[in-house]
């Protein structure tokens, strides 16, 4: 009997995935309520609810699997991305890989980052140490209380803001590039870094 209960609980969370999924990216994530995803999965809002607290807890379980495959490319992945390039040149590389996950999934994040609850989040801990390490290997001064401050132009709200008045990816990147080449030290001019 347990092992058909465990069928039934994998099956409903995936159609609750799914449902959420959709919905977020057709009505952003803040104009989706629970009784919406809980209608669209065909599940009862008992068995919604037992999973899954609020909206937000859905769209982080949608977002996992995305930002783990980003922080697997900082670990283990090929410079500049990963290990073995210079700081300057890492920090670029994550600042265009998270411009990227925004532009993919920027309803997941919103849906799943509100607020302050942002810095709360497993990845923004796991963001903020991988640019605390850059900035110290950089000779920053004062990475504790600099590396905030270099994560906040990739907050969501921010970002959505930049492209609804239309600045492209592309622009974001390079400017961002730019600040990252001059923030560690590098001259600026990203493209005689790119």
């Amino acid at each position: 009997m347990s092992t058909r209960e465990r069928a039934d609980a994998a099956r409903n969370r995936a159609k609750v995935l799914s449902a959420a999924e959709t919905l977020f990216a057709a009505k952003g994530a803040e104009n989706v309520t629970m009784d919406d995803i809980a209608k669209a999965a065909g599940v009862g809002r008992g068995t919604l609810y037992r999973r899954y607290p609020d909206r937000a807890a859905i769209a982080v379980a949608l977002l996992d699997e995305h930002e783990r495959k980003l922080q697997e490319q900082l670990i283990r992945g090929a410079p500049p991305l990963g290990p073995g390039a210079p700081p300057a040149d890492r920090l670029a590389a994550f600042y265009a890989a998270m411009l990227d996950l925004l532009a993919d999934h920027g309803h997941l994040v919103l849906g799943s980052e509100i607020g302050h609850q942002r810095f709360g989040t497993g990845a923004y801990g796991f963001w903020r140490v991988h640019v605390h390490a850059l900035l110290a290997a950089a000779g920053v001064p004062d990475p504790d209380g600099m590396v905030d401050a270099v994560l906040a132009p990739l907050a969501p709200e921010l970002f959505r803001y930049q492209r609804e008045r239309g600045v492209g990816l592309d622009r974001l990147k390079v400017n961002l590039r730019e600040l990252a080449l001059r923030l560690c030290g590098l001259p600026g001019d990203a493209a005689d870094h790119a």
